[in-house]
């Protein structure tokens, strides 16, 4: 998958998973099981707020709403150290905080925009079959979109402290968590040193609101 198909795809996929702009899903809630709940709550709770337009024009508050709403629902902790990978293990405690901040910042900034670019889309979540004990599923969906083919797009999902948190989405098979991986580790071989990478994150996010 070349890099504009994946950036095209993965707005695609903020949009869906963040702003759920689904008439009605798929599949009713009663069909659903729990890994698949958390992706629907988010969708229908965003869903409802975005539907004020006075709302989706302040950038700040809507960022802040899709915030609170995502947070309970994905295991930050866990993303960012799937993302580092191996510089996670050599990253100090203060450099782990401020890594975790600035790429959570990152990455509900950029599902926030992603709002403003896309419309009439569609999420079909697919069956799901969970064994008794089982504390890690990929729940399935496709997103429907007229006159194109359905997107796969499935999400890694981890039962913590008894809820179930998302931490990782593929997309046509192209996993966010590894795609993040590797631009991070170029940035870090760049600019040699894991803080001034973290320096770099926080200057986008600084730009993203002027």
């Amino acid at each position: 998958m070349n890099t504009q198909y994946f950036r095209k795809t993965l707005l695609v996929f903020i949009f869906s998973f963040l702003f759920g702009l689904l008439p009605v899903s798929q599949a009713v809630s009663a069909d659903l099981i729990a890994p698949q709940l958390p992706l629907e709550s988010m969708a229908d709770k965003i869903k409802v707020q975005f539907q004020d337009e006075s709302f989706t024009k302040d950038f700040t508050k809507a960022t802040q709403f899709v915030d609170e709403v995502i947070n309970p629902h994905v295991d930050f902790n866990r993303v960012s150290a799937l993302v580092l990978g191996k510089l996670w293990k050599k990253a100090t405690k203060d450099e782990k905080l401020r890594f975790r901040k600035e790429f959570h910042t990152l990455l509900v900034r950029t599902y926030s925009r992603a709002f403003f670019e896309f419309k009439d889309w569609s999420v079909r979540f697919l069956p799901l079959k969970l064994k008794e004990g089982e504390k890690k599923a990929i729940v399935k969906t496709e997103i429907l979109q007229p006159g194109l083919q359905p997107l796969a797009v499935n999400y890694r999902m981890i039962l913590t402290k008894g809820e179930w948190k998302a931490y990782d989405i593929m997309i046509e098979g192209v996993s966010l968590v590894t795609n993040y991986r590797t631009s991070i580790k170029n940035e870090f071989k760049k600019k040699g040193s894991l803080d001034a990478v973290i320096e770099h994150i926080a200057k986008r996010n600084s730009a993203a609101l002027s």
